[in-house]
């Protein structure tokens, strides 16, 4: 008892996420009627809310090291402009075109990266004065006009599917997804095993046997219930593997390199982190980068899902994306923060958003419950600070 008690309260935040997203779920769920868990739903929502997981995944970087970036929606508008340049005006190969949006997102994380880690001036008002300039930017580029259409290879990035290569008929049960999704699940729960077992050998507490166990089968039950749901209408979308691909990778990056343990270092203690020899200043300037890097990234698959480069494009991205780490458990001083946290709290507010669109709530009463959430959530995280010490 001693040992579950001890989990959660070590995992206090993450946990209690989860159940929230849980409840928010299951809440909609009900109001609407059962809509929100329709196969075409839930393939909605993972299209609508890609490009928001995308910058929340930066984010949680930025703001683990003690920062904050508010210019990643002008960002991403700007590189979804010069993307409509290059791809519509003119005509250039799609993948090249991609890999210089890419690059000029990149860029552009230096140069506010530069700023803050090197000259000093806080990141507040780097990003705050890159909002103000690449959304004029994006103006300038567009003339404040619309280009469209993408190419249709483009468009694949945000409303694609994996093709069926067992060669089911449209409408009929993508047998592909299911595969898919049993394979994950084995892999999920082999590492889960692994990292138990990593655990017990370094005397470390673990879940009591029975309840891992119970995790495990919950674990399959979830995975593969999922993209069932996914196989019953047109399979998994591309952006859902470009998602899975992110989070895996910045999650190894986060827990299992030096990196990730430099970043953690740098937002909890930034002086203590100087002493010790991590490089303060290029891990800054590299989380910068990568925030841009997604940034563009964001910018790509909006401007795909939209099918068209727009210079109202990117609008509000920012606050969601610091909504989602800051709810995904996410500490207001730097230093505590997961990117699988930053992932649910992006859920939350996609599930959110979702449910109270189908049930007609204006964006007024929308943006005043975010607000709300977005509160409670800082609040619950300083409460448990100012218990703890």
């Amino acid at each position: 008892m001693d040992t579950i008690r001890n989990l959660l309260k070590n995992n206090m935040r993450q946990y209690s996420m989860i159940i929230a997203l849980v409840l928010i779920v299951l809440l909609f769920q009900f109001l609407t009627g059962g809509v929100l868990l329709k196969p075409l739903n839930i393939t909605n929502l993972i299209l609508q809310n890609s490009y928001i997981l995308v910058l929340a995944i930066g984010m949680v970087l930025i703001i683990i090291t003690g920062h904050i970036d508010l210019s990643v929606g002008s960002i991403a508008a700007f590189v979804g402009a010069i993307a409509g340049i290059l791809m519509v005006s003119l005509q250039m190969n799609p993948v090249l075109a991609v890999i210089i949006c890419l690059l000029v997102g990149a860029a552009i994380g230096a140069w506010q990266g530069f700023w803050v880690a090197y000259v000093g001036i806080p990141a507040f008002i780097v990003t705050l004065a890159g909002m103000l300039l690449f959304r004029g930017l994006t103006l300038v580029v567009l003339k404040g006009q619309s280009i469209s259409p993408f190419p249709k290879e483009f468009q694949q990035i945000s409303n694609g599917f994996l093709p069926n290569i067992f060669g089911s008929e449209k409408g009929e049960l993508q047998i592909f997804t299911i595969v898919v999704g049993l394979i994950v699940s084995i892999i999920l729960i082999v590492l889960d095993i692994k990292n138990r077992n990593n655990a017990q050998k370094y005397s470390f507490e673990v879940l009591p046997s029975g309840l891992f166990y119970v995790k495990l089968i919950a674990i399959f039950a979830i995975v593969n219930i999922f993209t069932y749901t996914l196989a019953t209408y047109r399979g998994i979308p591309y952006i859902l593997v470009i998602l899975f691909v992110l989070i895996a990778f910045y999650s190894f990056v986060m827990k299992k390199t030096i990196i990730g343990r430099h970043i953690y270092a740098v937002g909890g203690n930034l002086k203590a982190a100087s002493l010790s020899g991590v490089k303060t200043k290029k891990i800054t300037f590299g989380v910068f980068v990568n925030m841009g890097f997604l940034s563009a990234l964001s910018g790509l698959i909006f401007a795909a899902r939209l099918n068209a480069a727009t210079p109202r494009a990117g609008n509000l991205f920012e606050l969601d994306a610091i909504a989602a780490v800051f709810i995904g458990g996410a500490s207001a001083y730097g230093g505590v923060g997961t990117v699988g946290g930053a992932i649910v709290g992006g859920l939350v507010m996609g599930v959110m958003n979702n449910g109270m669109s189908i049930l007609g709530l204006g964006i007024d009463w929308q943006q005043a419950i975010k607000g709300l959430v977005l509160l409670s959530a800082v609040a619950f995280d300083i409460i448990n600070k100012k218990k703890g010490s």
